[in-house]
């Protein structure tokens, strides 16, 4: 396989001056807008949903509150506002990929990305991809991953949006995003903020969430310019800055607090030809967090890690129907800690991604990687999709993979419990899809399994102490429904958006479903628009989860299931030209329901959120 690969990436070079096929205009587009190109050219076979910027808007800045209502992903959260963490198809979250403009951005430290550090606010889509994608953006993409996407436009345009809200207890959020260029240069910049004291009462006590209340502060800068007519200089850059005082139980209050800053930046350099193209990203992250056990005290805990990607591809059209691209990554973490010293790890990659179109109805995609790390052995990954249009109107989807997760920096060298004969998780799947469309409504219903062993679970030893081995196994199936329609009859507009997911995610050995795992998972979104007036109901349904291994129902064994509605309006009080203004309204939890999706921390009872929208 490994000669199979450096063909590959010789092919894509030799044969780059002799390819004659010409470029189509939108797949040109396509690379200079796009920097996650592999979303989109190289996984016909794959699920992918796209949430628009009507989607972003309607909805909570937080990616936790966009994708409960709007996904298949189940999440849970440590209280509102508090460290969220999802299930994908049954996985966990270190399982779970986040990709921010085509670069992987999990904690090097824990393996996953906290939802409620990430404000949907200021990018153009977020794409949700269901299935193996670790050929395409390595460790952890194996429950499916989640693409945060900023576009640049190059023609000529200045837009302005300013939003203020203020809701229920103190909560108070700001923005404001700016969009200049023209066919030669591209810029977008924003500036977003969210405060709350977030003492919100938990339902049927007398208590109320203390020592909970948050901050954060959100920036995204965006370039592009054509250095020639054939060469685009890009740069992406976001920079987040949160505090957190972290709510305790009901029963246990808290005094803690936590500090978290990142910072990512991406330079990429993109060549245009008629047949082959190339591209270089180098990447700079760093992620550091301070915690704090009480707020009275100066003493805290850190840690720190700073990744470096580089990353070179090569685009080449064999034909206009075949299609290659081969990189190879470098990547090299330094992280230091309270607890963990002052590990590193380099790692180097080579991927080769083929698509085929054989014809206009049928297609498909063979990817591999291999990586080559400094700490361990990492196996050999593949993937095979298709796509196959077997009417206008109806379609089949199909892919396979094998995927992995490497072992985080608190797995390794957490003192005291690290354990440094670790392993990667090794993952194995099949997913079977089928499409309707009929242009004004779209219907898919996907079916999958999935096969995980060596996992990594932090488990007492002899001696009491808690330390990760890799003793567990697993395997997830279920199927998934998603149903999308839109309908214009004058000046009348209606929007429905569906999910519903049946996941069975259990240890291959006790045959128990896994905790924090729902058997159903459900939500919808109705929004209609009439003139100067726009509203919107969503509702989702969580199933009852486990929160033991042993599968006892009981108040301290599980949760039961729960349901929560939101309610929103807004109106159009000027509109002129490009000059808009409107003032919206959403109530959340509109039935005020008291319910938990971590054990004993209750989430907000209903409560009321108003904004003014501005657009020039």
């Amino acid at each position: 396989m490994k000669h199979i690969i450096c063909l590959l990436l010789v092919l894509s070079v030799c044969f780059g001056g002799i390819a004659q096929t010409q470029l189509d205009s939108i797949q040109s587009l396509d690379e200079v807008v796009l920097s996650d190109v592999k979303l989109k050219q190289y996984a016909p076979g794959f699920k992918i949903e796209v949430l628009k910027d009507s989607v972003l808007r309607t909805n909570a800045q937080s990616l936790t509150g966009l994708l409960a209502f709007n996904s298949n992903i189940y999440f849970k959260e440590n209280g509102n506002g508090m460290v969220s963490s999802p299930s994908f198809r049954g996985t966990n979250a270190s399982q779970t990929a986040v990709i921010w403009n085509g670069i992987s951005i999990n904690s090097q430290l824990n393996g996953q990305t906290d939802f409620n550090t990430i404000n949907t606010t200021h990018y153009n889509d977020i794409a949700i991809r269901s299935g193996g994608g670790s050929v395409q953006y390595g460790s952890g993409a194996i429950g499916g991953s989640i693409h945060l996407n900023n576009t640049l436009l190059f023609k000529s345009h200045f837009d302005t949006t300013m939003r203020l809200g203020y809701g229920s207890y103190d909560t108070k959020t700001g923005s404001v995003s700016s969009a200049i260029g023209s066919d030669r240069w591209s810029v977008n910049v924003g500036l977003a903020y969210n405060a709350s004291e977030n003492d919100y009462p938990y339902l049927g006590t007398t208590k109320k969430n203390v020592n909970g209340a948050y901050n954060n502060l959100d920036l995204n800068l965006n370039l592009g310019y054509f250095i020639s007519d054939n060469d685009v200089l890009k740069l992406y850059h976001q920079h987040f800055i949160g505090n957190r005082d972290f709510s305790g139980t009901v029963a246990t209050p808290s005094q803690s607090h936590y500090e978290d800053k990142n910072y990512r930046s991406l330079i990429e350099w993109s060549h245009l030809a008629k047949a082959f193209n190339y591209q270089l990203k180098v990447a700079h992250l760093q992620e550091h967090f301070k915690y704090f056990g009480t707020q009275s005290t100066s003493n805290f805990s850190y840690g720190k890690v700073n990744t470096l990607i580089v990353k070179p591809s090569f685009n080449l059209w064999f034909s206009r129907k075949i299609k290659l691209q081969t990189s190879v990554d470098y990547t090299k973490y330094d992280a230091e800690g309270t607890s963990f010293g002052t590990p590193s790890r380099s790692n180097v990659s080579a991927t080769a991604l083929l698509n085929h179109k054989v014809s206009r109805a049928f297609s498909y995609g063979v990817n591999l990687r291999k990586d080559f790390t400094s700490t361990f052995n990492n196996p050999l990954v593949f993937s095979v999709d298709t796509e196959y249009a077997v009417t206008k109107h109806y379609s089949l989807q199909l892919n396979g993979s094998r995927n992995y997760r490497v072992p985080t920096f608190n797995d390794l060298y957490w003192q005291p419990g690290g354990n440094l004969d670790l392993i990667p998780e090794s993952s194995y799947q099949v997913d079977l899809g089928q499409q309707l469309s009929f242009g004004f409504a779209q219907l898919k219903l996907n079916g999958y399994y999935i096969k995980t062993s060596e996992l990594i679970v932090w488990k007492p030893n002899t001696i009491g102490l808690w330390s990760p081995v890799n003793i567990a196994s697993s395997q997830s199936y279920g199927a998934e429904i998603e149903g999308h329609a839109e309908v214009h009859f004058k000046s009348h507009y209606f929007k429905l958006n569906g999910h519903y997911s049946y996941t069975v995610s259990e240890d291959t050995n006790t045959k128990k479903q896994l905790i924090y795992v729902p058997f159903h998972k459900a939500n919808f979104s109705i929004a209609y628009s009439y003139k100067k007036l726009a509203l919107f109901f969503q509702h989702a349904f969580n199933g009852d989860v486990f929160t033991t291994e042993d599968n006892l129902k009981g108040r301290l064994t599980s949760l039961p299931s729960y349901d929560v509605s939101n309610l929103g309006l807004e109106y159009s009080l000027y509109n002129k030209g490009n000059n808009t203004l409107s003032l919206g309204g959403t109530i959340n939890n509109v039935f005020n329901k008291s319910y938990q999706s971590v054990a004993f921390r209750p989430m907000p009872n209903r409560n009321f959120n108003i904004q003014l929208h501005y657009k020039f």
